[in-house]
């Protein structure tokens, strides 16, 4: 019997397939998760956003600009230990697809990582008094290198469960939305708090470390605190219900998970189109480099010194950055919210193509008005020109965060359909991967350009001041605004290329489900409600 508390979510206009049968009604109309599962399972993930949103937008910032580390060793870092805490997603969906703990296959591993994220998520922000700046490095490399790891444990199943939550494909697809969804107002919550504190002038005299210090702290303890609160919830509100029967033991010579997910086209598009479109990051993480070094937006500066010059820098600061901040929730949200009623009338392929392809070309005028902009005074004006292209700029940020999901989801019913094996977590692991390996080489690069334009702040640290950016040149500004500008113009054309091969779309799709629906009922897997 249908559960009564089940959640009526929007179906999805499919085209008929052209051979292989008609659509199972089974498969397609039957609901599994309720009204409050299906709330609680997004309620947590916006609070795994908080957590991540802190460490993703504002972990580079804190190293250059606050801890006063060296960029080479801030950029080894960030590529590094990103890539090995990349690296390790795969490794735990192995090991959860392999496992099940008595408390549950996937739900399990948020209750045992939650609070120690958290407590890392603290430390993170924290600079130890009477540390040199060396024993600053081995702090902040071995605080960064385990709260990735720690997170990895928990981020991996969590995005898997969506999979086991349900085996409707509309179902899932939905709940991976609205979650997404949520998910990203989770990753609002820090940057608008973030905007809040810029506000307050005790925390805002330009040049004060130790004000900045205190801001990262009230920040990170607000965020941590509310969103692990949130995310734990999951474990008690969650119910796992895809559970197929073990396979025999893998026999000499057949090949393994790992073989089986290198070699399924759809998912490797996927994986390669989250790789290329790792620029669209920058509108985040790079937000607040901007504000610091791109622009400057207030009053004239002509006869302020002392505490009225560091209002008006600060002020600026904090106007940039509510600007940046603002168009890109705008954009990630609003295409997020739209996303479900897209997919009524279009398929996923069709949705990522035509948002890369509108970010590109909104990319190329933010680029014409910010330059503008910068090179000449007259016209500093038309750094508000930017706000509709940036929110446009901003679409494939939330569009590819729900629809990535989605094409993992349909790439592990092709597996399951190609090979009978069904890797879940590891399947998702590829996402997460993505995900991390993206913020990697965009953090990457917003190190690698405060080194192309010749800007350390740690070079000024005997003067404990933060550089302004009325002592850079155009060209340094330009540099720093080419952050949110053409280079994630750039990486989302290279985005729509793959995706043209991505081919589980209309009858293909409705074949492989309604093939796999017949062959789980030929073997007795049902699924419970």
């Amino acid at each position: 019997m249908e559960n009564e508390n089940t959640l009526q979510s929007t179906d999805f206009t499919t085209e008929a397939p052209k051979s292989g049968g008609t659509p199972q009604p089974g498969l397609s109309q039957k609901k599994y998760i309720g009204k409050r599962e299906f709330i609680m399972y997004a309620v947590a993930a916006g609070g795994q956003g908080m957590i991540y949103a802190v460490m993703s937008s504002y972990i580079s910032d804190f190293y250059v600009n606050v801890m006063r580390l060296p960029l080479v060793f801030v950029l080894l870092l960030m590529l590094l230990a990103r890539i090995w805490d990349a690296v390790n997603d795969p490794m735990m969906g192995m090991i959860a697809d392999k496992f099940t703990t008595p408390l549950g296959k996937m739900k399990a591993y948020v209750l045992f990582t939650a609070i120690p994220i958290g407590v890392l998520t603290f430390f993170m922000f924290y600079v130890p008094e009477g540390f040199n700046q060396t024993e600053l490095m081995i702090y902040a490399a071995f605080i960064y290198v385990f709260w990735g790891m720690t997170y990895t444990v928990s981020d991996v199943p969590f995005w898997t469960m969506p999979n086991i939550m349900t085996p409707n494909p509309k179902e899932r697809a939905n709940t991976i939305s609205f979650a997404r969804t949520v998910n990203g107002v989770g990753t609002a919550i820090p940057l608008a708090l973030f905007m809040v504190l810029s506000w307050i002038p005790s925390l805002n005299a330009e040049g004060d470390i130790e004000a900045e210090k205190t801001k990262y702290m009230i920040l990170v303890l607000v965020a941590a605190t509310l969103g692990i609160a949130l995310f734990i919830t999951s474990f008690f509100f969650t119910k796992e219900r895809v559970t197929l029967p073990p396979k025999p033991k893998r026999k000499k010579g057949e090949h393994g998970a790992l073989y089986r997910i290198f070699h399924c086209k759809p998912l490797m598009i996927v994986v390669l189109m989250g790789v290329l479109s790792s620029g669209r990051y920058m509108m985040q993480a790079a937000a607040i480099h901007v504000a610091r070094y791109a622009f400057y937006i207030g009053p004239s500066l002509e006869g302020l010194t002392g505490e009225a010059l560091n209002e008006a820098y600060a002020g600026s600061i904090g106007t940039v950055s509510t600007l940046f901040q603002i168009c890109s929730a705008i954009g990630m949200f609003g295409s997020m919210l739209v996303m479900p009623l897209l997919y009524k009338k279009f398929n996923y392929k069709q949705i990522v193509i035509v948002s890369c392809l509108g970010g590109f070309v909104a990319s190329i005028i933010s680029t014409v008005f910010g330059t503008l902009s910068i090179y000449f005074d007259n016209l500093q004006w038309m750094v508000y020109m930017l706000i509709p292209f940036i929110i446009v700029q901003c679409i494939p940020l939330g569009a590819l965060n729900v629809t990535a999901y989605a094409m993992i989801g349909d790439s592990l019913d092709y597996l399951e359909w190609k090979t009978g094996f069904r890797d879940n977590a590891l399947g998702s692991a590829c996402q997460s991967f993505v995900n991390k390996l993206g913020n990697a080489l965009a953090t990457t690069f917003i190190i690698v350009m405060y080194i192309i334009i010749n800007l350390d702040p740690s070079q000024s640290m005997a003067s404990d001041a933060i550089k302004r950016v009325t002592d850079l040149t155009k060209d340094q500004r330009f540099g720093m605004f080419a952050l949110v500008s053409i280079v994630p113009g750039i990486s989302l054309i290279l985005t729509a290329i793959p995706v043209f091969f991505y081919d589980i779309t209309g009858a293909r799709k409705e074949k492989v489900l309604s093939e796999l629906h017949e062959r789980r009922a030929a073997q007795g897997i049902n699924f419970e409600a």
